[in-house]
């Protein structure tokens, strides 16, 4: 069984800084594309960024130059680092990757989700 797990949430004044990880265990055999998505308040899921397994990053508008992605193929764990966090980034942050278990099966798993919250 694969599960994705988040952390790193939290409150943040304006301008500051938080980094999410998302780590992937179970039987595992390997970890293709890997991204965030976030859900503001009121808001649709909206893609965040996302990353190959050769590393390869895209990022959605709002955050380019201010969120990075990374991963850590041999911990099959994911980061963002976000810096000038701003108010409108509030939102619950849940990572997704492509996994093939060691069953063979291949699909697309989700994290519980971790709440991120940029207030004064």
């Amino acid at each position: 069984q694969v599960q994705l797990v988040e952390s790193g949430g939290g409150l943040v004044q304006p301008g500051g800084s938080l980094r999410l990880s998302c780590a992937a265990s179970g039987s595992i055999f390997s970890v293709y594309v890997m991204g965030w998505y976030r859900q503001g308040p009121g808001k649709q899921r909206e893609l965040v960024a996302t990353i190959s397994v050769g590393g390869s990053t895209d990022y959605a508008d709002p955050v380019k130059g201010r969120f990075t992605i990374s991963r850590d193929n041999a911990r099959n764990t994911m980061y963002l680092q976000m810096d000038s966090l701003k108010p409108e980034d509030t939102a619950v942050y849940y990572c997704t990757a492509n996994i093939r278990d060691s069953y063979n099966t291949q699909a697309n798993y989700w994290g519980q989700g971790t709440q991120v919250t940029v207030s004064s």
